[in-house]
């Protein structure tokens, strides 16, 4: 009975039916994420496609989901945010499929640019911006830090279910006698599956996601709230930016090349990264509680950082894998307060807005770095993405602190 009276729980029962609906959506969708991540760089690969062209894929990939997403996120409140959430469904069917059935480097650069593929295993396309503005439009403002932790949770399990579904899938069809393209394929028809699984979830969602006071036609649907949304934009692409260079796809890339790993073994090292990521999003909840918004992103993060720089360092498969997981134990507590945060410094018809253009700009600035890791690797510089990753990161961490510690939601003042 007590574990029921934590606040962490109690949250929950503030959820609504369309709330609900959101936090389904949320897992259908990392699962599918978690499962391709595993697989679609060992994919392009089987495809005889280079380290350096697989770069260029993964960063178009990002940049064409950040323009088609940005529009979208933009015009949300305009033309409906469960309208919205119909569309990038159905983009994520299309691009699923024709990852599936073709090997045309053009067409898989189109479906890549237009579609909604996700290597790194985190979100990409319009769902988060838009879902995060409806969850926050059916739950109070006081358990908002909370619910979205839950919701991170949610994701996370989803994305570690995924990457253990995909190696176990994928190794049991090797096994079966399948060539290893074939088993790849499979799965990519599988994440178009799922992709229809959200459209028919989305379908249900009321009328009550949407917001209750008119959208602004202007400056991206950004009014008040413009110059602080422009400043932490700015601070989020260059986090994005350093994570793109070790995105989930690259990071288990790195492990086959280093030590040999194959597919079931790799889903199984991210099931229990992404559930160590998880379990850490919700205790940032509680710590927010106490030290602050800004003040948990900032110090959970940096030491995350730190021991990202040291999994190359690692001389065996075991301690790289050790550190990896202390990595993902703490890595992701910036995530619910950094989304909570967004929510509570702009206005209500902002959200919409606020979010797609902060994650646009994430997906912007991690656009930028697969490439660059395909040099790296393609190089034989195993180790370099990592080191400039946590550097970048930590510099993000100090200089959000410097900026933004004096401005606090008003929840905290």
């Amino acid at each position: 009975m007590r574990l029921l009276e934590l606040p962490e729980i109690r949250s929950l029962n503030t959820l609504t039916r369309d709330s609900r609906l959101l936090f389904e959506t949320r897992i259908v969708r990392l699962f599918a994420y978690g499962s391709i991540s595993v697989i679609l760089v060992l994919y392009l690969a089987q495809m005889n496609f280079n380290e350096v062209q697989i770069g260029q894929l993964l960063s178009l990939t990002l940049v064409g989901d950040a323009a088609v997403s940005l529009w979208l996120t933009t015009h949300a409140d305009r033309i409906g945010r469960r309208r919205t959430l119909l569309i990038g469904a159905g983009l994520m069917m299309a691009a699923g499929l024709v990852f599936a059935f073709t090997n045309n480097y053009v067409l898989l650069v189109l479906a890549a640019v237009i579609g909604t593929i996700s290597p790194s295993g985190n979100e990409v396309g319009p769902f988060l911006a838009v879902e995060q503005s409806g969850l926050a439009q059916t739950i109070p403002d006081k358990a908002r830090t909370q619910i979205f932790a839950w919701y991170n949770l949610a994701g996370s399990l989803a994305t570690a279910c995924g990457a253990l579904f995909a190696g176990g899938l994928t190794g049991l069809l090797q096994n079966l006698g399948y060539r290893p393209l074939i088993s790849y394929q499979i799965m990519l028809v599988c994440y178009a599956l799922l992709g229809c699984i959200l459209l028919l979830i989305f379908r249900q969602l009321s009328p009550a996601i949407e917001t209750a006071t008119p959208p602004i036609k202007q400056n991206f649907g950004l009014h008040r709230s413009r110059r602080v949304v422009l400043r932490l934009s700015a601070l989020f692409a260059l986090d994005a930016f350093g994570g793109g260079l070790v995105v989930q796809s690259f990071v288990a890339y790195w492990f086959f090349i280093r030590f040999g790993v194959d597919a079931a073994v790799l889903g199984a090292i991210f099931f229990g990264a992404n559930l160590f990521s998880g379990l850490s999003a919700l205790a940032a909840a509680r710590i927010a509680d106490r030290v602050g918004l800004i003040n948990t992103m900032v110090f959970t993060h940096l030491p995350s950082n730190l021991l990202l720089m040291l999994v190359p360092l690692m001389p065996s498969l075991p301690l790289a894998v050790l550190v990896l997981l202390a990595r993902f134990s703490i890595s992701q507590m910036d995530v619910p307060t950094r989304q909570s945060y967004v929510m509570a410094v702009v206005q209500p018809n902002e959200r919409s807005a606020a979010a797609g253009v902060t994650g646009i700009v994430r997906t912007m600035g991690a656009a930028c770095s697969p490439v660059l890791s395909g040099l790296m690797l393609n190089a034989g510089w195993l180790s370099l993405p990592f080191f400039a990753a946590g550097s970048l990161k930590i510099l993000y961490d100090l200089i959000l602190y410097r900026s933004f510690r004096s401005l606090k939601p008003y929840q905290e003042r």
